[in-house]
């Protein structure tokens, strides 16, 4: 199935699922039906079977989900099969915690180069790369293979470093520079807006209280 015929809201969960699965696998759990995995996350049985409807036939009537079968086509269709190499622009706080994040190598995300223009960061070891001249960012790119530029600096920069990437055949850009970057329509760019996500919860708890 077409992938513009999935909804956002599908593909979120995806990487829900894969989790819960994935935590399946590590108790031993080889199979599970759709309700019991609707207890363990709290969506409904429903949902699942249509979510995972969308990519196939997955489920046996009486039987369930192999769970090892799922978790692996999940992880096909999320692209967790290949290997990526990344970069981070900006070696601020937050550049520096995704750099150090483990979890990323084990998901096959690979960190291969870490800028920043600020004077003394440049030199600094963060995880296991040395922070490089922004200046040197056209360069790195003509000499390496990218697929990702994770994007932690001020909306100021980002439009101009933007075109930096875009010019070098980067693909994807997972931004958090809070600004909704312009790009040719095959590059595929992820906005994180990390006062979004606070606000919902500011949300959630206002209508928690009013509740009560």
């Amino acid at each position: 199935m077409e992938d513009e015929k999935i909804s956002i809201a599908v593909i979120k969960r995806l990487p829900r699922y894969y989790r819960y699965l994935g935590d399946l696998l590590d108790n031993g759990i080889t199979r599970i039906s759709s309700g019991e995995l609707s207890r363990k996350m709290h969506i409904t049985a429903s949902q699942i079977r249509q979510d995972l409807n969308k990519f196939g036939r997955f489920g046996q009537r009486g039987y369930g989900y192999n769970v090892e079968m799922l978790y692996k086509e999940i992880r096909k269709i999320l692209g967790l099969d290949k290997e990526y190499s990344m970069i981070i622009i900006g070696a601020g706080n937050l550049g520096q915690a995704l750099a150090n994040y483990g979890n990323f190598s084990r998901r096959g995300f690979n960190f291969i180069g870490i800028f920043d223009k600020d004077k003394n960061k440049i030199g600094m070891k963060v995880g296991n790369m040395h922070v490089q001249d922004v200046e040197e960012l056209d360069a790195f790119l003509g000499k390496n293979s990218v697929d990702i530029a994770v994007l932690s600096i001020p909306k100021t920069n980002a439009s101009q470093i933007t075109s930096i990437l875009v010019k070098n055949g980067i693909k994807g850009i997972w931004n958090f520079s809070h600004i909704d970057l312009r790009t040719p329509d095959d590059v595929v760019v992820e906005n994180v807006h990390l006062t979004d996500s606070v606000m919902t919860l500011s949300y959630k708890l206002s209508e928690l209280e009013s509740n009560n």
